[in-house]
């Protein structure tokens, strides 16, 4: 049931984009790999260039407290992870059966988490820089990987979940420009997840956060999982509380100003 609204969005995309609009092959298909920039249609056409900034981390890594810090910063718009669509999807909680769960419950959990994470990437951006918790590529490289590598995930929902992502990717403009990565280790994880009490993480043990931790370390450290989707900026986030946001200040300019990215971080 929850591919369904994915399939209709899916649809409705096609009809609109895909009837020979500008820059199209002449075949109407993309090579695979190839990323279009067509959607939203007017992005391109735009007078001022707006920016994508994905805060990736494990859980528990201080996401949330980066995205809050910048908040109030003029010309910037955040964008938290739906966690609450994950815990609530019409009275049921997808979120906390696939922590119970894994193996019934993997690809449910992560066919909305791909639907919801399209949307956060697709909604009309009204700011130059937007700044947001997590991507679409973390939850294909990290999430949907854990759960195949660890046997949770038959390889049947393993491929069609990356066969939606590779369509999205290829089909829809979800290209970011810059990647911060809070690393972290899993045990700080550990200990800052058993003091914030959310009920669905209760159960999760240090063994889950280290998989997490590696899996975020061959994607944006080594470059040895998948290829990162932009220029990563990692900030050592293993500190108490004043000093990352004292860290946050430092390199404000570093994750706000498209003017350095360019340069890599």
């Amino acid at each position: 049931m929850l591919l369904r609204p994915l399939r209709g969005w899916a649809a409705r995309v096609l009809r609109s984009a895909g009837s020979g609009g500008a820059g199209t092959p002449a075949s109407g298909v993309w090579p695979r790999g190839a990323q279009r920039r067509a959607w939203p249609p007017d992005r391109e056409n735009e007078k001022e260039k707006k920016s994508v900034v994905c805060v990736e981390g494990n859980i528990a890594s201080g996401k949330t407290t980066c995205l809050e810090f910048f908040s109030n910063t003029t010309d910037i718009e955040v964008l938290m992870e739906p966690v609450s669509k994950w815990r609530n999807v019409r009275g049921h909680n997808p979120l906390g059966l696939m922590y119970q769960d894994a193996c019934r419950w993997g690809l449910t959990l992560q066919t909305y988490v791909q639907l919801t994470m399209l949307d956060r990437h697709t909604c009309p951006q009204m700011m130059p820089v937007r700044l947001m918790e997590r991507s679409l590529h973390s939850a294909r490289y990290i999430f949907v990987e854990n759960l195949y590598r660890s046997g949770k995930m038959p390889e049947v929902d393993y491929v069609i979940l990356s066969e939606w992502f590779d369509w999205i990717v290829r089909n829809i403009d979800v290209s970011i420009d810059l990647i911060v990565y809070l690393r972290t280790t899993p045990e700080t994880c550990y200990e800052r997840l058993k003091k914030r009490c959310r009920q669905e993480e209760k159960v999760i043990p240090l063994e889950y956060l280290s998989a997490l931790h590696q899996l975020y370390e061959e994607w944006l450290i080594t470059g040895s999982l998948f290829p990162a989707a932009a220029p990563v900026l990692v900030i050592e986030a293993d500190h108490n509380m004043e000093k990352m946001l004292e860290l946050f200040e430092q390199n404000r300019a570093r994750i706000l100003t498209p003017e350095t990215w360019k340069h890599g971080p």
